[in-house]
């Protein structure tokens, strides 16, 4: 890519968006493009056709999407199939239109089967069942990865696929109703945390910037006790001055991986600056027409973590002294999901910040924001 290359970031106030605009202004590239929500409302065709029309972007990365918790992907199943998918197809299609020179478009690791045998390689796609929770979102990013690959061989685009496993990082989703687990738990033990020091003003201060269900800080205690108890932060006195738990879905043995959203956004930059769908391809065998699937990149560490343990690591970096619940009552999930990140390491890039350092630095982020 031309430092003065007209790229388009879609989703650009996201987790992923953000950084991959950050790496890309401390990278030098000078013409940078955007749209809000409320601007371009991208399951709109007629307004994604509008915008190319009027934009065109020479590269475009595609991380615009609805996102969500285990609650969010198992309550709103029709939202998220329905507008992933026509997220997905209106840019997609509109970047062939208009002639774009090269897309980043990003799924995640859930396209992958419940039961997927570890590490996931690229090669398990479509092997068995889905995720019962997740399986309308999982289904829109397998689509996706499909119309990358559909356009590439009928019409010569250059699209490619990148998967990555759990983010997290600075602009990340603190709402306890719709975030992921990691920043969930940072939220959850840094509101315990106040609450067990009886630091109210704390608390308000949180609330104030991110009210839950419509509870901000100016709730009377009483009402701010109850919403903290209903996301599993429990005293066991009823003024809040009592020993504090913070409750955490399942059982904590799942084992999960987590990837810093600066790293994820330079591995998009560096296989944008540097490979091409053909990389990807695999190679005809001899007297046999190649079938082309596959072709996506998975976007990982490698390495992977139990909630357990991420929980008591959290707790350590917050500062949070009182009892961890694991309510089995709750589901767990597909109880491993480890990517095989062996293709992304052989095409030239591996992370950088380890977890410990991650957390720490989302931490302050969240204090700081």
């Amino acid at each position: 890519m031309q430092k003065d290359a007209k790229i388009y970031v879609a989703g650009h106030r996201g987790l992923v968006g953000s950084a991959i605009v950050k790496n890309l202004k401390e990278k030098g590239y000078t013409n940078l493009v955007y749209r809000t929500s409320s601007e371009l409302d991208l399951r709109d065709a007629a307004q994604v056709s509008a915008f190319f029309q009027e934009e065109q972007p020479d590269y475009v990365f595609l991380a615009a999407a609805k996102v969500g918790g285990i609650v969010a992907n198992n309550t709103y199943r029709a939202d998220f199939i329905y507008e992933n998918l026509m997220i997905q197809n209106n840019v997609i299609h509109q970047a062939y239109v208009h002639s774009v020179k090269k897309l980043l478009f990003l799924g995640s690791t859930c396209i992958y089967p419940k039961n997927c045998r570890q590490p996931m390689k690229e090669e398990y796609l479509l092997t068995d069942t889905l995720e019962y929770t997740n399986e309308p979102y999982a289904i829109a990013k397998i689509a996706g990865i499909k119309m990358c690959e559909s356009y590439n061989l009928q019409y010569g685009t250059n699209f490619i696929s990148v998967m990555p496993t759990n983010l997290y990082g600075p602009n990340d989703n603190f709402d306890l109703e719709k975030s992921h687990v990691l920043p969930a738990l940072i939220r959850k033990m840094h509101l315990g945390k106040a609450l067990e020091n009886g630091d109210w003003d704390s608390l308000k201060a949180d609330l104030n910037k991110l009210p839950i269900e419509g509870v901000d800080g100016n709730a009377s205690e009483a009402t701010i006790l109850e919403i903290l108890s209903k996301y599993g932060i429990q005293s066991s006195s009823p003024s809040g001055s009592g020993q504090v738990r913070v409750e955490i879905w399942g059982s904590g043995k799942p084992m999960r991986e987590f990837l810093w959203s600066e790293d994820m956004a330079d591995a998009c930059v560096f296989i944008m600056e540097n490979r091409n769908f053909a990389d990807v391809t695999p190679s005809a065998v001899e007297g046999q027409p190649a079938e082309i699937r596959n072709t996506h990149i998975n976007i990982g560490t490698g390495e992977d973590i139990s909630i357990k343990d991420l929980a008591a690591l959290i707790k350590k970096t917050v500062g949070f002294e009182g009892e961890l619940y694991f309510n089995t009552e709750k589901p767990d999930g597909t109880m491993k999901k480890l990517t095989d990140v062996s293709k992304l390491n052989a095409l030239g890039w591996r992370h950088e910040v380890a977890l410990p350092q991650g957390i720490e630095r989302m931490y302050h982020w969240y204090t700081q924001s």
